[in-house]
This record gives structure tokens, sequence and C-alpha cells, in this order.
């Protein structure tokens, strides 16, 4: 048992202290590595880290940031997001987290909201952004450019911010340490900006006791140990890449950071990470790759299925750390030298586990990666609790919840089955929203607006969104969540789901195609030369589909399963409005905008047996 009381009396009360405490607690230990622009991989300890990170919070303090000033970052994940955010804290400010393909009047009202005086863009293409907005730009008073030169007096390069911080450092070495000084545990350290699939975005108030809490309680629990390397390629706006920067604080891990999602599969190649977070899709693609990879016919695909099969007899032993019977062991032994071996030598052949959050991850998907020797474990959060509410153990990992709550965090289901929590990690409130705090924060409890349940050992499993249940007309209740992830999970040429029917005699589905395995699906068809658009509507796709999605619902209830669909002519983005910065899509904007599509599924209503 976890004394949270007596973890906390004893821990520093700022993210900046928390900072000195790990520089102190392992100073030659390997704190990141980044590729340069040539490729190579670079490492630097955490002196190292140290000197770039006070380097860089002095200039912040010449550039005249004051206690919780708030410093907005807009860029991909890279090495000098996470010094700039270290070196933010450390001179007594406050990180206002934008991603980076946030556009338009999102991104002006964050800046504005939050109150952000200086930006730091990663580019041209970001600083271009805040030139749009008249009201942005009076605010912000300097910009710091990671990317290019800047104009030396509003606009400075990375370069030259780090220059001015070493000659105030060089006149005053003690600046940055009294600027640690001032901050306090209860006071602001980060906000960030929910995606808002139902409106403007809403800043989320975290004070450094939220990650203070996090980085000792998860140290505490040895979820991970601090020999373990992480891969990070998780945009570091969203709050569980940012919660992963303080945590590393708290356990001492190296991580290796590229947010290049198309150099995940050649970075782990070269890094041979023990452990990766990512967000469900990830995993979906990893899957999809190696099931339309993988040889159908002949003997390859014959010993593939036989070897899937070992798997899946064996995930019950293995689950309940029972041994395996020899014949089973023998055969699972031989399972993994021809098959499994060679998909954990893709994922870098090192790794000990992966963590998926930010969204439900489909249980098929996740017994799929352990019935190969592959351990994926789920937690929850939400960014109004700092990312980490519960976390499920590497092992033995219990699949289909997402864990017990972290020591300190207190969980409750309310009579609608809403899930309540309240315990350090919860946020201070809505930023320059009290009202909106009001509703969500009553008598210390946070509603989180998810549908769940406990069970006996305290075991949470997310059931979907409050607001987005659907109800069908013959009175059934249906999860868009959880049919949207099996569908997904069953058809690999799918990217995005959206489910649609309340009110409604059945469920339908709105389908947008993965354009690399789409394309791969049309050589194979003969249909090379025509575009995305042209083959998402040739019939021969829908028959594929169709025959996935009998597949799918069969693991569906009578009254969740999919009786009709659409293949839309092109998948959702941010540009269009169709999901949020973070991915998620605008369930309801979606509806709207295929409004008449929708109804074309439902032209003269079949019978509920259709």
């Amino acid at each position: 048992m976890i004394d949270v009381e007596a973890v906390m009396r004893s821990a520093q009360p700022s993210v900046g202290a928390l900072f000195r405490w790990r520089v102190a607690k392992t100073p030659s230990k390997e704190a990141f590595r980044y590729p340069d622009a040539d490729e190579v991989w670079n490492s630097i300890d955490w002196t190292e880290t140290r000197r770039r990170v006070d380097d860089l919070a002095a200039g912040l303090l010449a550039l005249g940031l004051q206690p919780e000033d708030r410093v907005a970052i807009v860029s991909n994940t890279r090495i000098e997001w996470i010094l700039i955010d270290y070196a933010i804290n450390c001179a007594g400010g406050a990180t206002t987290t934008v991603y980076p393909n946030t556009q338009g009047n999102d991104f002006a009202h964050i800046v504005t909201d939050s109150g952000s005086v200086i930006l730091v863009a990663e580019n041209a293409e970001q600083l271009a952004k805040l030139k749009d907005s008249t009201e942005a730009s009076a605010q912000i008073r300097n910009v710091i450019l990671l990317d290019g030169e800047g104009d030396g007096e509003h606009v400075i390069s990375w370069k030259e911010l780090v220059e001015r911080g070493r000659a105030v450092l060089a006149e005053d070495p003690g600046v940055v340490d009294r600027a640690i000084e001032t901050a306090t545990i209860d006071g602001l350290a980060t906000v960030i900006y929910t995606s808002g699939t139902t409106g403007m975005p809403k800043g989320v108030e975290l004070t450094h006791r939220c990650w203070i809490y996090q980085a000792h309680v998860l140290d505490a629990m040895k979820v991970i140990e601090p020999s373990a390397v992480q891969y990070l390629w998780l945009p570091l706006s969203h709050v569980f890449g940012k919660a992963l920067l303080t945590i590393q604080l708290g356990i001492g891990f190296s991580t290796a950071v590229d947010g290049r999602i198309d150099r995940i599969v050649s970075g782990l190649g070269v890094v041979h990470p023990t452990f990766m977070c990512g967000a469900p899709r990830i995993f979906e693609k990893v899957r999809a790759a190696v099931l339309l990879a993988s040889p159908q016919r002949g003997l390859k695909g014959r010993i593939a299925r036989w070897a899937f099969a070992v798997g899946r007899a064996s995930r019950e032993y293995r689950l309940d750390d029972r041994p395996l019977p020899v014949s089973m062991r023998l055969a699972y032994a031989v399972a993994d030298r021809l098959v499994f071996s060679k998909l954990k030598d893709r994922m870098g052949g090192n790794i000990d586990f992966f963590v998926s959050g930010s969204a439900k991850l489909n249980s098929q998907v996740q017994a799929w990666f352990y019935s190969a020797g592959l351990v994926i474990i789920e937690g929850y959060g939400l960014t109004e609790t700092g990312a980490v509410t519960c976390v499920n153990l590497p092992l033995p990992a219990r699949f289909g919840t997402v864990g017990p709550a972290m020591p300190g965090t207190d969980l409750r289901i309310a009579e609608d089955g809403e899930i309540l929590t309240r315990g350090p990690g919860v946020m201070r409130g809505y930023h320059n929203d009290p009202e909106l705090t009001a509703e969500v924060m009553v008598d210390g409890w946070f509603y989180t607006g998810d549908i769940g349940k406990l069970d006996a050992d305290g075991f949470l499993t997310i059931t979907d969104r409050k607001k987005d249940l659907m109800k069908t007309s013959g009175g059934k209740y249906v999860a868009p969540s959880k049919v949207e992830g099996v569908v997904a999970a069953s058809i690999p040429y799918v990217s995005q789901v959206v489910v649609v029917g309340d009110g409604r005699k059945y469920v339908s589905a709105l389908l947008t195609m993965d354009r690399d395995n789409l394309s791969k699906w049309a050589t194979r068809h003969g249909l090379g030369d025509l575009d995305y658009a042209e083959v998402t509507q040739h019939p021969d796709l829908r028959k594929t589909v169709q025959r996935f999605l009998n597949s799918a619902n069969a693991k569906l209830e009578r009254w969740e399963t999919v009786k009709r669909f659409a293949i839309l002519p092109s998948e959702f983005s941010v540009d269009d409005g169709g999901v949020t910065p973070n991915m998620k899509i605008r369930r309801k904007f979606v509806a709207d905008k295929y409004a008449d599509v929708v109804e074309s599924l439902y032209d003269a209503e079949p019978a509920d047996e259709e």
C-alpha cells in the first residue's frame, strides 16, 4: 500500500524543483535521444539537459516572463518542445499547449483566452497563424522561432534565446534557481485546451501538484523501471504526451523522442525501446498492416493462422499466470520463432509493453497483440484529470478494463452510470470559466462525462461518453464507441467510423478508408489507375467491406449490429471540421454534414432482422 500523503509531504513543490531533483539524482544518466538533421541519433544526459534548460529559462526571464505568465507552444513533438517546456516551468511560468494542426479561430482563441504573452512557434507556417489574428498578435510580446531566423526584436530565433539566456546567467548565476522558488505546488503549471468536439476549446488549468503527484506515485507503483527506454512520438500538446515529461522526471527512465509518425517503425528499429505509449489507432494500424501483408493462402498463410490459433489458446493460461501444458509450450515456442518474433522485431525487438490511452482500445486488437506475446496495457484519464486516473499493471493485465484508480485517487459511479473522480490529479478548473467549472466540479468530485462500471476489485471498464449514447426506436441503448471499435478492428481498410441510429430502427455507419491500405487493395484488384475517391465508390470494395462487416456484426449484440453503411469519398480532417486537432471525430458535425447520406441509409427502413 502506497502512502500517498507521505509521498506528497516529501515531494518537490513544483515541476522546476522536480527537474532539479532528477538532475541531482542521476546527473550522468541518459535523459534523451533525438535524431538530428542527418538522421543520426544524439544522446544527452541529465546534466547536459539542465544546462540547455537553464539557458532557455534565463532567456525567457530576459524577455520579462513573470510568475505564472503563459507561454504557448505550437510545434510538433521534438526535443526542443521538451526543453522549452521544462524551461518555462523553471522560469516560474506556465505552458499553454497548442496542437500544430490547430487553425484559424481555434488558434486565436487558445492564444488569447489563455493570456499567453510569448509564443514558441516551430516554423514560419506556425508564425503565420499568429499574424492572421489581430487580437492574438497584439497580446503576444515575443515569438521564439524553433526553425528559421527572427527579426531580432519581436521574433527571435532559438539560437538567440539561448544566447540571451547565457548572457543573463553569466551576470547572475542564481536567476533560474530563484525563479523556481517562486512556484508553489498549487500554482499554475500548464493550460491545455480540450479538443472542442462541441464548441470552442476549453482551457484546463493543471497545477504543479497534478504533475508531481503522478510522477512520484507512478514511480512508487513500479509500472515503469528507471532502466526503461521510452519511444515518444505522441503529440506533446495532448495531455497524455505532456504527462510523460514529468512522469519521466519522477522515475528517471530515458526517452527517445521523434514526433514524425511516418518514422515510428524505423525509429523503433534504431532505438530498441522497452515501452511506447500510443493512441488506439496506432495499434489498429499496425495490426491491419500485418494482416494485409500476411499471405492468406499457401504454406505461409497456414503457418500464420496456426501460430495465432496457438497464441489464442495460450492467452488464458498466461493471463492467469499458469504454466502452459507441455504440448502448448512447445507449440508456442515454434509459433514465436516462425511468426511472432518477426512482429516483435518490427517493434524494435525489446518491448516489454505498450500503453494505450486517449481513447478506448478495442479488446480484439489487445488480444491479437497478446497472442503474439506483446502486451498492451490500457489506462484512463482526461485532460481535466492530468491524463492518468487509472492504469493497468503490465502483468497480470486485466483486458477490457483500464485498471484501478491510481493510489490517492477516488472513483465513484453515479446512479446514471457516469464516472466521478477526485484526487490530486484533477484540474483546478476551466480557465476564465467559473460557471462551467461549477457544473463539472461538485463537492470535490469531477463529473467526467464518461459512462462506466467498477468490478469487485475496483477495476474500471469504460462503456461510452454519456452524451454519445444512442437509443434505437426499439428502446435499446447503443454505445457508439463500442460498435465503432469493433468495426474498425474488423475491417483493415477502414480509417474512421461514425455510427448513427439515434431514434432509428437500426444502426448504420459512415466509413472512410485508410489511404495506404486502400491503395494496396486497388492494386490487387486491378484498379490502381483510379484515384482515392473513385476507389471508395467501387462496388467491389463495397463487397469486400461487407464481408468484413459480417464478421464484425458477429461480435455485437443483435441491436448493435450495423445493418447498412456508406463509404465516404474522403476522410474527415481538421480542415473540413470533421475532426478535432487531436483527431477526435466531431460526431454531430459529421452527421449533419452527411445528413443526406444518413437519410439514404434509412430510406424504406427494413425490419430489424434484415
